[in-house]
């Protein structure tokens, strides 16, 4: 316990120790494979001046990478993709999007159809499909009241109100927030909503988690659930997963896995 705690600090101020134990075990490849390289190079001599080598650009840990993507970001790469797949077979007449992962979510949408997105925080890169205005989302906005048919908040409610990424502290700030996506989206529209599910809690100042019934308490009575799938603690995506269901309960057994759900307005 004391051992995990210390790495928590240690990676918290960051220093990752399991990176550099990887660096570590990956210097003397380094070190041997361009030695090699070099020995190449002098062999055949002036006709490999075209790649003269330059400045060291180690890169120490990918020898023992993964084609694949890591635990901790199997959540995001599920969520992004299968609600991209949704967004492109529903075909809306718009799509907006608040505060979704830009270099995955909102770059795989804009692939194939305009996107606008909202953000507290500023972006600063211009890209072809995606447009973009910087809101604050707990704040009330009548101009973009049933301003689309389709809208995306993915990963992004459960940090309302935390102060994580320079908005006020507000106990009930993810409520606002959820109060505020329901007046953007025009009725019969479809939100695409995600947040992280297991034992209902605060981690401060990173995230709340939500249980499953909590989240379905605050669906009823403003959408159909239409689908939903959820990402478990081992990374794997589970889809038509029942909301309601007994396993649904405990949130599918998830201490910190990932709920999915496509929503129509009533």
């Amino acid at each position: 316990m004391i051992l995990h705690t210390s790495l928590g600090l240690l990676a918290l101020f960051g220093f990752d120790v399991r990176k550099f134990a990887q660096s570590v075990r990956g210097l003397r490849p380094y070190i041997r494979n361009r030695v090699v390289l070099q020995r190449q190079m002098a062999v055949a001599g002036a006709s490999c001046g075209e790649f003269p080598i330059t400045r060291a650009h180690p890169c120490l840990t990918d020898r023992r990478a993964q084609s694949w993507v890591p635990r901790g970001a199997r959540a995001y790469f599920h969520q992004d993709l299968h609600v991209a797949q949704l967004i492109y077979a529903n075909r809306p007449e718009s799509h907006v999007d608040v505060g979704s992962r830009v270099d995955g979510f909102v770059a795989q949408v804009a692939s194939f159809r305009p996107i606008e997105v909202l953000d507290i925080r500023p972006l600063e890169i211009a890209a072809k499909n995606i447009t973009f205005r910087q809101r604050d989302l707990m704040q009330e906005r009548p101009d973009l009241d049933g301003c689309t048919d389709s809208l995306s908040c993915l990963h992004v409610l459960e940090h309302f109100g935390l102060g994580r990424y320079g908005d006020a502290v507000d106990y009930h700030g993810y409520l606002k927030g959820w109060e505020n996506l329901y007046r953007m989206l025009r009725p019969g529209g479809k939100l695409y909503f995600s947040v992280p599910i297991g034992p209902q809690r605060i981690e401060f100042d990173a995230h709340r988690i939500f249980s499953v019934p909590f989240l379905v308490g605050m669906i009823t009575g403003k959408y159909r659930i239409d689908s939903f799938a959820y990402v478990d603690d081992k990374g794997v995506l589970v889809r038509d997963a029942a909301p309601m269901g007994v396993a649904a309960q405990n949130s599918f057994g998830c201490q910190h896995g990932c709920g999915i759900f496509e929503l129509t307005k009533m």
